[in-house]
């Protein structure tokens, strides 16, 4: 995997200079372009290398060694810094200064159960973090262990690590690439580079310059990137870059140098800033107007120590611990669907995802090719079309029923048993593979005494090899093959010749007089999840977007499938994305919702400007992906992805099924309303005692609550609200994305806070006049029970009878919080540590009262906001 902190220095980089993002690019980029239009002769006098069979001598290899290994350095950190990182969070800030303020008043317990919080936070912070410092190690597994080379006129296998920029290197069928490399010889050359590009099908490799320098790696034809693997034919070229200045190395480091800041996260510190700010002001005002009211009876001491209770007091200091409770049973339902959670704060994140950005192959589509049609002048004549194409494939003679050519894997899956037996009876005389230039294949086979040629490859290619026939004959054939690709599909073309006399060498000099028997065609086919998921994803008011290297008419005609698009006009190339201005961006990913053949650079782009304006999670598989996976606010990968961009994700999905992302966003659903109500309640609430405690000591000559008794008003009434992680909640809430919007907590806490205090204000005028102690007793039974009981208020934006039944676990602890409130002050223990005095029945009575009609004002004032905001949200 990528190092983080890597990841987290370039991306503040990028973001501060756009313009040594484009250096970056241009010297990666410079890395290979150059070769590409480079004859083979030129190459070599470029690098140094005499001749390619020689290679480089021992010599020349100590001194190229020099300039760095091929392999991904990286800066490891020390496990105490990571957990010092930890700390650093305002959050975490204003929860230990609230400790040390317990400590300082001697409330031992209340200090511990603060403590306790930020442990348990930053005990999963450093697990996170520590265990991703250790997946770069993961990268080695895509540089090939051992590399076959050329020096000093011997060829032999040596250590990937030890090679050095002009080494000859000679590859096969089987090998992963070691480096770049620019091919000088190839034989029938196949390379996998879906994990680079998202093309599903294998890429011909050849030797020949190209016209245009290019800086896409699907047209970089004759070179091999670090990371991809050899399907078929071999190849010997020479190294052009190794380590960081890879087609890997540059995607490692565009990885590993972003750092996800999780949107919770975020939005935590932006609560932690406004209380402190909040309570910081609030409390400067009350000790003023103290001092200049009491004037000589002003006891700053006392009233200072006053002052850090009631600061403390509002600190909503289980939230941690809501948040963990949250996120642990979200993890643990989805590890029952088979969806690993890497990062828990990612829940969170998945419930407010607004935009999916997905890739296509291997995610929407199996990434296995299918024959979907075929065609020939005779339908009767389709199943010996079928059965030539599969004789000119790489299956005769062989025990295996798969290739490592897509094309001969389909066609294979596609004859019948029958067919396949009837293939391997047939003796191969002769071959001429695929080459990109001829584009085809030849074959001779011979089945007793009768010998065929069979010819496979594109239309265009083998017509005018076809036997003299009028173009109107074959105008079926080229409208059939248009059809196809319009749709997105890939078309091979069969021809057949009967060989009865004796057959020359060269078979590419008897490819004349063929007979054209058909055309098949090939698609990936999508998984039989994807529309469901789609439509799931489209119910919860989430968009999605395809981000794919597979080219414009395939991606289109997925789209179309899938119902993201119209047509091809509807799609966007990465070259032409790139093309367009900032601006034009940020327009073109709100528009668009298919993207094509976009590099890994494009993808990290294109999901970071919609990361500028929608929540973005992405989904993807392969090395290509890992950028913009890590870049995301939610990283998704299936199962079967490379372990580069399993490492770089959040999520991993063990089941391929986008069915269990819409699962994992309707839990991030769950954890967001939860989580919210806790802080809805805690600063509502916490804010109206705040703010009635305060301003009624202006009033009187003593404190109208003891800091002790502040101190366990706070405790008691956070113990019910741990239990509202496992609460239940409305299904309306859950049926759109959620994002924490600050003003919006802010101005309800305030509403019902002045609700909150008004009500405190009847308790301060009824029991103040009794006598000091009933004051302080009755303000505290009153203080929490109100608490107690908004919980059941703001669980739902209905009326709370018309919810959904609180969960058990909620319940019962908010039961033993009120025994313990009623009991405490009429036992000896609450009367010597606590202060408290017992109260007559008829003044629990009025206080339970008060309660109950704080209660009804409380859920009409909220009925009353949230109708008010569904209103104005239909007006806007």
């Amino acid at each position: 995997m990528f190092h983080a902190r890597q990841l987290d220095n370039w991306i503040h980089i990028r973001r501060k200079s756009l313009s040594k993002w484009q250096g970056f690019l241009y010297t990666y980029i410079m890395s290979f372009s150059p070769y590409t239009i480079q004859t083979n002769e030129q190459v070599l006098s470029s690098l140094g290398v005499a001749s390619l069979q020689h290679g480089l001598s021992t010599q020349e290899v100590e001194v190229r060694s020099k300039e760095g290994r091929n392999e991904f350095a990286s800066q490891q950190l020390n496990w105490v810094h990571i957990l010092l990182r930890q700390f650093n969070s305002s959050f975490i800030y204003l929860l230990l200064g609230a400790s040390v303020f317990d400590l300082f008043l001697k409330e031992y317990i209340d200090a511990l159960f603060i403590i306790a919080f930020v442990l348990i936070d930053v005990f999963l912070g450093f697990f996170q973090e520590y265990h991703s410092e250790k997946t770069i190690a993961l990268l080695k597994k895509y540089v090939a262990p051992r590399a076959r080379v050329r020096r000093d006129g011997k060829e032999f296998l040596i250590d990937a690590r030890e090679l050095v920029c002009g080494d000859s290197v000679v590859v096969q069928a089987g090998d992963g690439i070691p480096a770049d490399i620019r091919f000088l010889e190839t034989t029938g050359l196949m390379i996998n580079e879906a994990a680079l590009t998202g093309e599903s099908v294998p890429v011909s490799k050849n030797t020949a310059k190209l016209i245009q320098e290019t800086k896409e790696y699907f047209k970089a034809l004759n070179i091999g990137f670090a990371g991809t693997v050899v399907v078929s034919g071999k190849g010997s070229g020479v190294v052009i870059g190794i380590g960081k200045n890879s087609a890997l190395g540059a995607i490692t480091q565009l990885a590993g140098g972003t750092k996800r800041k999780s949107s919770f996260e975020k939005d935590i510190q932006g609560i932690s800033k406004f209380i402190l700010r909040l309570v910081i002001g609030t409390l400067v005002v009350i000790v003023t107007a103290n001092a200049l009211i009491k004037g000589e009876s002003f006891d700053g001491i006392s009233l200072i120590i006053f002052s850090i209770a009631l600061a403390v007091s509002v600190i909503p200091e289980a939230l941690p611990v809501v948040t963990t409770f949250s996120f642990s049973r979200g993890a643990l339902r989805l590890a029952k669907k088979q969806v690993v959670v890497k990062r828990l704060s990612a829940i969170e994140d998945l419930g407010g995802i607004e935009v999916l950005c997905t890739d296509k192959t291997g995610t929407l589509t199996e990434n296995i090719l299918t024959v979907q049609e075929v065609f020939s002048s005779d339908a009767k004549k389709n199943r010996q079309l079928a059965f030539f194409a599969g004789l000119a494939g790489s299956n005769i003679n062989s025990n295996e029923q798969h290739s490592a050519n897509a094309f001969d894997s389909a066609i294979w899956k596609y004859l019948s048993n029958k067919d396949q037996q009837e293939v391997k009876k047939y003796e191969i005389l002769g071959e001429c593979p695929f080459d990109p230039v001829r584009r085809r294949n030849s074959v001779l086979v011979q089945y007793k005494k009768e010998k065929k040629l069979l010819v496979r490859g594109a239309l265009e290619s083998l017509l005018p090899l076809c036997g003299a026939r009028t173009k109107k004959e074959y105008e079926p054939c080229i409208q059939w093959a248009k059809e196809q690709g319009i749709k997105g599909r890939r078309v091979l073309a069969v021809c057949e010749k009967n060989m009865p006399g004796k057959v020359t060498r060269d078979l590419s000099c008897e490819e004349q007089g063929l007979t054209l028997v058909g055309l098949l065609s090939f698609v990936d086919p999508l998984k039989e999840t994807t529309i469901p998921a789609l439509q799931k994803a489209k119910n919860l008011g989430i968009a999605v977007k395809v981000v794919t290297g597979d080219s414009k008419e395939v991606a289109g005609a997925v789209g179309v499938d899938i119902g993201l698009c119209k047509n091809q006009n509807e799609v966007l190339g990465g070259e032409e994305f790139e093309q367009l201005n900032d601006e034009e961006q940020k327009k073109a990913v709100r528009e668009y919702n298919i993207f094509a053949r976009v590099s890994p650079e494009q993808k990290f782009n294109i999901v970071e400007r919609l990361q500028g304006q929608y929540k973005t999670g992405f989904l993807g598989e392969g090395m290509n992906d890992a950028p913009a996976l890590k870049v995301a606010h939610v990283g998704i990968v299936v199962s079967d992805a490379m372990d580069i961009a399993r490492e770089a994700a959040d999520i991993v999905l063990l089941e391929k099924s986008l069915g269990v992302i819409i699962d994992g966003i309707y839990e991030g659903r769950k954890t967001f309303v939860n989580t919210t109500k806790y802080i809805r309640a805690t600063l509502s609430s916490n804010f109206g005692n705040f703010y009635a405690v305060g301003i009624s000591s202006l009033f009187v000559n003593y404190l109208p609550m003891l800091p002790v008794q502040i101190l366990l008003v706070n405790l008691l009434s956070d113990f019910p609200m741990i239990a509202i992680a496992t609460d239940s909640m409305d299904d309306k809430e859950l049926e759109r994305p959620h994002q924490f919007n600050m003003k919006d907590i802010a101005f309800f806490a305030t509403l019902l806070g002045i609700v909150s205090t008004v009500f405190d204000f009847i308790f301060f005028a009824y029991l103040s006049r009794i006598s000091v102690e009933v004051l302080q007793t009755g303000w505290f039974i009153g203080s929490i029970i109100t608490e107690l009981l908004f919980i059941f208020s703001i669980r739902t934006r209905g009326f709370f009878w018309k919810g959904k039944m609180p969960s058990m676990s909620l319940m019962v602890l908010t039961g033993c919080a009120f025994i313990i409130t009623i009991a405490l002050p009429f036992m000896p223990f609450g009367h010597t540590v606590f202060k408290f005095t017992a109260l007559s029945w008829s003044q629990m009575g009025v206080i339970l009262g008060i309660t109950a009609a704080y209660f009804a004002v409380s859920e009409a004032v909220k009925l009353g906001y949230y109708k008010f905001r569904v209103t104005s949200n239909l007006n806007s």
